[in-house]
């Protein structure tokens, strides 16, 4: 499948709604503390994707049993796909929050973005494990340029996270093309390949989305069909950017 050019149009419809997400995910981010439920955090973040003219991307996302809320929320041994319930947050949790949405809601082009949060007092363990999973996400998107090669974005994130320390890199999840749907090409892994894969150029869009746990990379489907978590139990941290590839580097789109 090719990667798709976006438009200068696009990028700016796309850094107007990844500002908006943005904002929406620190929201909900500042919400998450000792006490609130999943629940809770992803019906706020409904509210506000509404209140902002967008759409959530992953409600109803999938088949045949599609998932059924705006927002990701993983807890401690969680990676990604977590269903909010009535789970209250735990002093000493982590919770990786993750949402997409489409806006602007008629005809609008879609981002992601994710990121970990600590609640209460968490271990100096797990805070380095989302230090360092923060950190190899910074060093991919300030190195991504045109002229490189799609793994060149796995290459850059190992490197970065063997030089700090045994983690387990997450192998079968992956960061992806997006903007005209949820998920386009080219898949974007998180560690070295031998193969370049797809040269990077100007207007591509990715959502880059590195997974590290404290224990093995291996991983498993939670009864539920959706919740994935760390094959040992071992805690897990996900960050997430909607970037596009400029004539001068790699931008982000999901910041404020």
């Amino acid at each position: 499948m090719t990667i798709t050019i976006k438009t200068k149009k696009e990028i700016e419809i796309l850094s107007e709604g990844g500002k908006i997400l943005a904002d929406i995910l620190k929201k909900v981010g500042e919400k998450a503390t000792v006490g609130v439920t999943t629940k809770e955090l992803d019906e706020m973040a409904e509210k506000l994707i509404l209140e902002a003219g967008g759409i959530p991307s992953f409600k109803g996302y999938g088949s045949p049993d599609p998932f059924p809320a705006t927002l990701c929320t993983s807890i401690n041994e969680a990676i990604v796909h977590s269903i909010p319930s009535d789970r209250k947050l735990k002093d000493g949790d982590i919770i990786g929050l993750d949402i997409g949405m489409k806006w602007p809601a008629k005809g609008g082009l879609f981002t992601d973005h994710a990121i970990t949060v600590a609640i209460g007092s968490v271990s100096e363990k797990n805070l380095e494990l989302m230090k360092v999973t923060k950190g190899c996400l910074n060093k991919a998107i300030s190195e991504l340029k045109p002229g490189m090669y799609v793994n060149d974005i796995g290459r850059i994130i190992e490197k970065y996270v063997k030089e700090r320390g045994k983690y387990g890199i997450v192998r079968d999840l992956t960061g992806h093309g997006v903007g005209y749907k949820v998920h386009e090409a080219p898949q974007i892994v998180n560690y070295a390949l031998s193969e370049k894969g797809e040269k990077v150029e100007v207007g591509m869009v990715f959502a880059i989305e590195p997974m590290l746990n404290l224990g093995t990379h291996e991983i498993k489907v939670d009864v539920n069909g959706w919740d994935i978590v760390t094959k040992d139990g071992s805690i897990s941290a996900h960050f997430e950017h909607t970037v596009v590839i400029t004539e001068k580097g790699c931008r982000v789109i999901t910041e404020i």
